[in-house]
């Protein structure tokens, strides 16, 4: 049976969700069999697609859903979210 995993993570880089965290997330997500979501307020971006993920425009300390529905859904979720805690490898 499929489950959906979901959690709330902020944008923690400075320069916000912009093309490299964005390539990364996009990488990371099609590790994935799971559909995977992100969620900005009103929008909604496929985590396997960069230039959907850029069209949210996240900034810095944006509060984003990422949503999985799959077989795999909790270890995108874990992986997607790990990217977001080490702030896509920008800064330590």
């Amino acid at each position: 049976m499929d489950e959906v995993q979901e959690k709330i993570i902020r944008v923690g880089n400075s320069l916000g969700l912009h093309a490299r965290p964005a390539g990364k997330i996009s990488q990371e997500a099609q590790r994935y069999v799971a559909a995977i979501t992100v969620h900005s307020c009103d929008m909604e971006a496929d985590a396997k697609s960069i230039l959907d993920l850029l069209s949210l425009a996240a900034p810095h300390g944006a509060e984003l859903i990422l949503r999985a529905h799959g077989p795999d859904a909790g270890a995108a979720i874990s992986g997607l979210s790990k990217l977001f805690e080490d702030l896509f490898g920008e800064q330590h």
